[in-house]
């Protein structure tokens, strides 16, 4: 408190005739010349000091001081903040502005993307889902699907489950087609097993026949070549008797 000029104190006076010297040593520590205290006491010493020389050696001696900066604390401030993270503070009454002038929902929007954007990322990075899924669950973000990262988690877990359940599907396909073509083959290898093994006995039949039939005309030839011998001698014996009845003739 400055006391007035009425009051009776000479301090005032006093101050305000070192006006200089306050001005000199601001300049010297670098501040502002509200934080330069001069000693009431060394008054009379100060007021002689009329150069920068001088100002400096009644800095070090400790005359002429530069007071410290003013604390504005900010504990009250930072009860508060936690307070209001409680929920504290916060209802109608101490509102000022609308919903969406206090939090925009652009600004919403931008941090739940970048959320679920980095997650999809560090999930593409670590190879638990793949660049089709990648792209499939970016769009659906995108389409404001998912409200928070427990959502995105949730469906990727599904999605991922629901994958393996396709291809043990397939797989269970993929070997059942491959059984029962498998045994398709083996049916079809054993049927021509039993064509060729009928075929075999057929031609066995035939070439039985063939030959039975081949010795039947064998045995009746041979049959037929002894009556064919017998018959050659009898025309023999009628050809000589027609010889002899010619001579006979001859002779008479």
């Amino acid at each position: 408190h400055r006391t007035s000029p009425t009051s009776g104190d000479f301090t005032f006076f006093n101050m305000v005739q070192l006006k200089m010297q306050k001005r000199l040593a601001a300049q010297i520590m670098r501040c502002g010349e509200g934080r330069v205290w001069l000693d009431p006491n060394e008054s009379s010493d100060i007021s002689m000091a009329n150069s920068r020389g001088n100002i400096r050696k009644l800095i070090k001696d400790g005359f002429i001081i530069r007071k410290p900066v003013h604390i504005h604390s900010r504990a009250r401030a930072r009860a508060m903040k936690i307070a209001r993270l409680k929920g504290r503070h916060t209802g109608t009454g101490r509102r000022r502005g609308t919903r969406e002038a206090r939090v925009p929902t652009k600004t919403l929007w931008r941090r739940r993307q970048r959320i679920l954007r980095r997650m999809l990322r560090k999930y593409r990075e670590a190879k638990k889902i793949d660049r089709h899924l990648y792209r499939e669950l970016y769009m659906k973000c995108k389409g404001n699907l998912f409200k928070n990262k427990r959502l995105l988690m949730e469906h990727i877990h599904k999605a991922k489950s629901a994958a393996q359940k396709e291809k043990q599907l397939n797989d269970q396909l993929d070997a059942k087609k491959a059984k029962n073509a498998a045994k398709r083959e083996k049916a079809r290898g054993k049927e021509l097993k039993k064509r060729d093994k009928e075929k075999e006995k057929i031609q066995a039949e035939k070439n039985a026949a063939i030959a039975a039939q081949q010795a039947a005309k064998a045995k009746t030839e041979k049959t037929k070549a002894p009556a064919k011998a017998t018959k050659a001698p009898a025309k023999a014996s009628k050809g000589g008797a027609a010889k002899a009845k010619g001579g006979k003739g001859g002779k008479k």
